[in-house]
């Protein structure tokens, strides 16, 4: 399974049409966070078109399975948030929560950030961007 981050779920709603190419062109499952749900609906209700944008959200995310958070992915966002504050670097809550999903899914994680998730040492991660 590859979980899309919200980078990439932007750049597809955008057309951006080297992810978009990318992510037809794989045959396992492609899934996205709640997280990532929360992060869309956000910035479509602060945009210049909120209600477009809402629509441009609700239809992008039903073709796509979005996963909750559920006692696993809690675990390793312990596990992730415990060892990252050890060697002093913090990340936001909302990328450990993704790459918990991710992990607790045993999923890659399609990303262009891979600075942030990175962190998370167990994590595979793929980025659609660089693709050509």
């Amino acid at each position: 399974m590859i979980i899309l981050d919200t980078d990439h779920c932007i750049d597809i709603l955008r057309g951006r049409e080297g992810v978009i190419v990318a992510r037809r062109s794989v045959y396992e499952e492609v899934a996205t966070t709640i997280v990532t749900a929360c992060e869309l609906y956000y910035g479509a209700s602060k945009s210049a078109k909120p209600l477009e944008n809402k629509r441009a959200v609700d239809a992008f995310l039903r073709t796509l399975r979005v996963i909750e958070m559920d006692i696993y992915a809690a675990q390793f966002f312990g596990i992730f948030k415990a060892e990252l504050e050890t060697v002093g670097q913090g990340l936001a809550d909302a990328d450990m929560m993704i790459g918990a999903i991710a992990r607790a899914n045993n999923a890659k994680v399609a990303t262009g950030n891979a600075r942030h998730f990175e962190r998370m040492k167990s994590l595979t991660l793929i980025n659609w961007r660089a693709k050509k």
